[in-house]
């Protein structure tokens, strides 16, 4: 299973596939978790040096990923400000979508919980009712 891949959009989207991915990886302790790998002891076996080896590996390419998370992080969640006027630009973009005359239910209802979904995801509430009142809206436009 390959990792998702950020292109550059909806980071918030990309952190929690990220976090899933490493979690069903059993990487995300390693990523979260700052520990030290005990020295191998005198002697060491095949195997202890084979796992004493795979942890470090694991380590730093753990390190290797948080430092690149936290600098993705910097770059495109922004701060509170900018996480602000992405909430109000996707609420205008939800108060201005209208369903096409070619457009199936489905397809307009997954726009607009995409929609939803992303201002969640920059903290803010988007209750379902305002996803239901523009449903409602449209049908009443209809008759």
């Amino acid at each position: 299973m390959a990792p998702p891949v950020f292109n550059g959009d909806n980071y918030q989207i990309w952190d929690v596939r990220m976090k899933t991915y490493l979690d069903a990886m059993d990487m995300w302790e390693t990523v979260e978790e700052d520990y030290e790998i005990p020295p191998l002891p005198d002697n060491p076996t095949i195997a202890q040096i084979k796992n004493h080896k795979d942890k470090k590996t694991r380590k730093s390419k753990a390190k290797a990923s948080k430092d690149i998370w936290d600098y993705l992080k910097l770059e495109y969640e922004g701060d509170e400000r900018i996480s602000g006027m992405q909430v109000l630009n996707l609420i205008r973009d939800f108060e201005m979508q209208k369903m096409k005359e070619t457009e199936t239910i489905k397809d307009y209802s997954e726009r607009l919980l995409n929609i939803a979904n992303r201002v969640r995801l920059l903290g803010s509430v988007f209750n379902d009712y305002r996803i239901v009142e523009k449903f409602w809206l449209k049908n009443n436009e209809r008759s």
